[in-house]
């Protein structure tokens, strides 16, 4: 077997375990047996956060109730990610105080969650510098079709400015957060 035929079954052969583990699905290096003998376990729901708090430099997104995390996810952030958002395209995530105020299920991503940025005072100092605040701040899955690279992109800050978990994690993210629910992003 020459070199190019064995990197590509190698590589075919990784991206269907990363695509099974981002899926949930049994991985194909599982048995017949075992995956026939599994019995489907159904997730207890997750109680509903009454704040999400994000710490950028941790890489941490909490799921909080009576002022205590339980439940944290790895996030990935904007290409700049030290320091708070000041203008349109500065490839920043925001820091503040904000509501996480409407879903998206129908967005570029697996999933979006809108923060409601720009505040009053992200629109004040952006017009003292004569910018734009820019917007559209979301906390969301991976891109539509390319969940799969998933354990490999959110090794790295990759958007524009928004908070990027796995598609896995957005789903429960999801179920804890309704409309409304305050959002706390830390340096």
């Amino acid at each position: 077997m020459n070199g190019f035929r064995r990197f590509t079954i190698v590589w075919i052969s990784v991206i269907a375990l990363l695509s099974a583990v981002e899926a949930g699905t049994p991985s194909p290096l599982q048995s017949i047996n075992e995956r026939t003998e599994a019995t489907p376990v159904k997730k207890a729901p997750i109680p509903k956060a009454q704040k999400v708090l994000v710490v950028k430099k941790e890489r941490k997104l909490y799921l909080l109730r009576n002022g205590k995390p339980y439940r944290e996810y790895h996030i990935a952030l904007g290409k700049q990610p030290v320091g708070p958002k000041v203008k349109e395209h500065d490839q920043r995530t925001p820091e503040g105080n904000y509501t996480l105020d409407f879903k998206k299920s129908d967005s570029s991503y697996y999933r979006a969650i809108h923060v409601n940025y720009p505040s009053a005072a992200d629109k004040a100092r952006a017009r003292r510098l004569g910018v734009s605040p820019g917007g559209a701040i979301m906390i969301h899955g991976q891109p539509n079709w390319w969940g799969w690279l998933s354990p490999i992109r959110q090794r790295f800050d990759w958007t524009a400015g928004c908070i990027a978990v796995s598609n896995g994690d957005i789903d429960e993210i999801w179920e804890a957060v309704k409309p409304g629910t305050p959002i706390e992003i830390r340096p």
